[in-house]
């Protein structure tokens, strides 16, 4: 070991406990140098990578291995490999700021005919680029996402349903174009299946994605497509990231996929940290796992949620297993955090929380002034959120919103015409293609779609119900008897004239398959009595926003059902009455089979709509068991739910009354 007066190095680096010395370098204790570096139980193995040309990272380290098998000990890498070093003078600082979105869901273009386009994550782009060629010397600015790229907006499309109909993953080439340094999983990116969503990693995301508590998947392979940590270098400043995803939410069972699974996000954080944090001067969590704990009401939902295992316990966790600076950036809940500055409430364990709701709607920023050596003594934070703008074209300039609304100068629009534009002329034919028209009524608005889904019977869900029995008459498996659908599922009304593509994308965004279970009279009976639970009551509704999500499952039917739900004196109490099925009292048919279409999101438990054993949520009172629905026998069909409506549409040229799109009075609400 060479003579510390003589190293130039600073007291700093001999005041490291347990570093070594070779010549002027100095190697935190936890790294180990191997021959070989692969990792074991207890250790994660270092690799250096290559970061996204267009970011800002100057040198990547990946950590592979398993952090579910154990706290991580050591951390290996090969002889004669960098390892990420701490270079800066004691007291010397750096400011840190990461610009950050979450649950863009794809709306990177929101495109329409008589507002004109909104240009979302061009508007991003244009921020991030500014505040980067603004940036001082002793600056970094990093852009990163915590997850859900995908599922939402007409771009998925892209992605196909097969290998060989893949053209492009449109959020992970916007992102790597954009100059995105990393990214974490979220539960949507396993949508339409883990083998295209490896494919749109391979082929698309120059930046590494990262998840320490998936595992099991057969396509997607842990530590190549995606690894559980990894620290970006820059001016000196060694940043660490850990990514998660939700653990309530995600599609895991999926019959193509079946180990896939999703681990405690907490359990992986606690094991990561403190090997992570001996190698970095700041650790940034990206938590796909949704602000709050347990049930928790923000951001898109209208009532509570399940969260699990959510930002409050992993900050919880993690605040306590390190004395550096730690930031969460957090996802899935859609919530809007800190948009005016700090709010105490979203610090836990010293651990600054924060969000930026979704769908491009904020650019969150957080601003970390950071003195090295010092951990969380010498540590200042500023946080907040920039607004994006919507586009109306149709407001003058003279009109006093006129500012409020996008306009040409507040969008990098070099970058939408090199990266954006291409993808939508991708899309140009099956966005614009006309697949029927809508007769104008009222009760197929969104007004009245949002107004009904939860509380009662919904024309429109009606109608997709109905045409998934007819389109039934050709499944492999024969004839359903009844289909079904959740309400949240239903995410816009449609307007009277032609119907695209695209409009009806709108209506039924989520990837979901058709997956046909075989049910008894007495399953359907206790399913429809968990049904009635379900409902939001007259009393709720007053104060609930109907634009929401109320995240309680609550399903809609085909017309060979019809029932009653009795309200009794609480959601308890409810019950499902009268019933009939295909015109027969559902009490003579107990004994009977009957086949039921079920959409992914359903079959698979609901995930945090619970039709998976556990307690209903989302504010419903009496700790009532959910229907477990995960039980049932299923007929994997293989085929899209939007896909099979779409082609009915084709069929019958028109949505609206004349073709079922209509309320018939199968379900009523009684006291």
């Amino acid at each position: 070991m060479s003579n510390p007066a003589n190293s130039g190095l600073s007291r700093r680096s001999f005041l490291k406990t347990g570093a070594l010395v070779a010549g002027a370098t100095i190697v935190p204790s936890v790294i180990s140098f191997r021959a070989h570096a692969t990792a074991g139980p207890g250790e994660l193995a270092m690799v250096p990578a290559q970061p996204n040309a267009n970011g800002v990272v100057e040198r990547l380290f990946l950590l592979k291995g398993d952090p579910l098998s154990g706290p991580i000990q050591t951390i290996i890498t090969e002889e004669g490999n960098p390892v990420p070093m701490p270079t800066l003078e004691d007291g010397e600082r750096r400011v840190l700021r990461v610009l950050h979105f979450n649950d863009m869901h794809n709306h990177l273009t929101e495109m329409h005919g008589k507002r004109g386009d909104t240009h979302r994550f061009s508007q991003m782009v244009k921020m991030v680029k500014d505040i980067r060629g603004a940036a001082k010397d002793d600056e970094v600015v990093l852009f990163v996402s915590a997850g859900d790229d995908h599922t939402g907006s007409i771009f998925d499309e892209l992605m196909g349903w097969a290998q060989e109909e893949f053209v492009a993953d449109a959020g992970y080439r916007a992102n790597s174009a954009a100059g995105v340094d990393i990214a974490a999983l979220g539960n949507h990116e396993f949508d339409r299946g883990a083998e295209l969503l490896k494919m749109g990693i391979d082929k698309d995301a120059n930046f590494p994605v990262l998840s320490a508590n998936v595992h099991g998947s057969k396509h997607l392979s842990q530590n190549e497509d995606y690894v559980a940590a990894a620290i970006a270098e820059v001016k000196g400043l060694r940043i660490g990231f850990i990514g998660l995803t939700t653990a309530v939410d995600t599609r895991v069972g999926q019959p193509d996929d079946p180990s896939l699974a999703v681990a405690s996000p907490v359990e992986a954080a606690r094991n990561l940290t403190p090997a992570l944090s001996e190698v970095c001067d700041v650790i940034v969590v990206l938590s796909h796992c949704g602000y709050g704990g347990d049930q928790h009401k923000s951001g898109k939902a209208a009532t509570s949620r399940t969260i699990g295992e959510g930002d409050f316990a992993i900050a919880d966790a993690v605040g306590s297993l390190t004395d550096k600076p730690v930031v969460l950036i957090g996802g899935h809940s859609h919530t809007t955090l800190n948009e005016n500055g700090i709010n105490t409430d979203n610090v836990v364990s010293g651990v600054l929380i924060t969000q930026a709701n979704a769908h491009g709607k904020f650019l969150g920023d957080v601003a970390m002034s950071i003195a090295a050596d010092k951990g969380r003594k010498g540590w200042f934070t500023s946080v907040g959120l920039h607004a994006t703008k919507k586009r109306d074209k149709r407001v003058a300039s003279d009109d006093p919103r006129f500012a409020s609304l996008e306009q040409p100068e507040d969008y990098d629009q070099a970058f939408e015409e090199a990266h954006i534009a291409p993808m939508i002329k991708a899309l140009d034919t099956k966005l614009a293609e006309v697949i029927g028209q809508v007769s104008g009524d009222k009760d197929l608005t969104s007004e009245e779609t949002f107004a009904d889904r939860y509380v009662g019977e919904v024309a429109l869900a009606n109608y997709m119900n109905d045409a998934l029995v007819e389109a039934s008459k050709v499944f492999p498996g024969g004839q359903v008897d009844l289909a079904l659908f959740n309400a949240t599922g239903l995410s816009s009304g449609v307007a009277k004239g032609d119907l695209t593509f695209r409009g009806w994308y709108d209506v039924m965004p989520y990837a979901d398959a058709v997956h046909v279970a075989t049910m008894t009279g007495a399953q359907l009976k206790d399913m429809l009595d968990n049904n009635a639970k379900r409902l939001l009551r007259p009393e709720e509704a007053e104060s609930v926003d109907m634009k929401g999500f109320v995240s309680r499952g609550f399903l809609h039917f085909s017309k060979e059902l019809r029932y009653k739900i009795a309200l009794g004196a609480a959601a308890s109490d409810a019950k499902a009455v009268e019933i009939m099925l295909k015109g027969k009292p559902l009490d003579e048919q107990l004994e009977e089979t009957f086949r039921v279409a079920f959409n992914t999101y359903i079959a698979l438990g609901a995930f945090g709509e619970t039709w998976n054993g556990k307690q209903i949520g989302a504010d419903v009172p009496g700790n009532i068991a959910s229907f477990d629905v995960r039980q049932l026998p299923y007929e994997h069909t293989g085929l899209v739910y939007r896909n099979e409506v779409i082609s009915h549409i084709r069929a019958t040229g028109t949505v609206g009354p004349e073709t079922g799109a209509k309320k018939d009075g199968r379900l009523t609400i009684v006291q």
